[in-house]
């Protein structure tokens, strides 16, 4: 074999001898995804990472142009599969965000509404609060705040430690006695003396 019939078996192909871009070729070219089967994938990425309520979803569909018809429809399906389900979202959102942001029912109740929550479901899931165990979260919050507010005036403390109690949803009532009680616990001499606050 001389060196044009080696150059010509080694390095150079004819187009009827490459299978890889023929294959390639006739493979028949993908077609734009079905909307439907987009909105599926959207809501099975977004359940992976954690509950989330009807409203949510649908918002986040239609920010993806998902049409409403088809975002609704989809929805449904999940919905009488038991995968989406507010009533079990706002009780698993109730005890998640009390254990970990320590928020009182008022705060709770505004996120479930603000989220779609329908009342019904947002008044059952907040029953099942427990009185004593939002008191001693509560309590909580106002001990590990207390400790750097040692030099902070009677007054001043008692404002900014039922005011924090308030902004996390807790009731004014409760705010204001677990925060005289716990300053009472740390020997804070003026402790003993009411305050009138507006």
């Amino acid at each position: 074999m001389n060196d044009e019939g080696r150059s010509r078996g080694r390095g150079r192909r004819t187009p009827d001898s490459e299978p890889r871009d023929a294959a390639a070729d006739t493979k028949p070219q993908r077609k734009p995804d079905d909307p439907a089967a987009q909105a599926r994938d959207v809501v099975y990425r977004l359940l992976a990472s954690r509950a989330r309520s009807r409203l949510e979803l649908r918002q986040a569909l239609l920010r993806k142009d998902i049409d409403e018809e088809i975002a609704d429809a989809v929805l449904q399906k999940f919905v009488d599969a038991g995968l989406v389900d507010d009533a079990s979202f706002a009780e698993e959102w109730v005890n998640q965000r009390q254990r970990s942001q320590g928020l009182g029912r008022k705060a709770l109740g505004f996120e479930l509404r603000r989220k779609g929550i329908d009342e019904h479901l947002v008044e059952s899931a907040l029953s099942n609060v427990d009185g004593d165990a939002e008191a001693e979260r509560a309590r909580e919050l106002v001990q590990r705040k207390l400790r750097g507010m040692g030099s902070v005036e009677h007054t001043a403390k008692m404002r900014r430690l039922v005011g924090m109690l308030a902004r996390k949803g807790y009731s004014e009532g409760l705010a204001y006695r677990i925060v005289k009680e716990e300053i009472e616990n740390a020997g804070d001499p003026a402790a003993n003396s009411d305050l009138d606050l507006p």
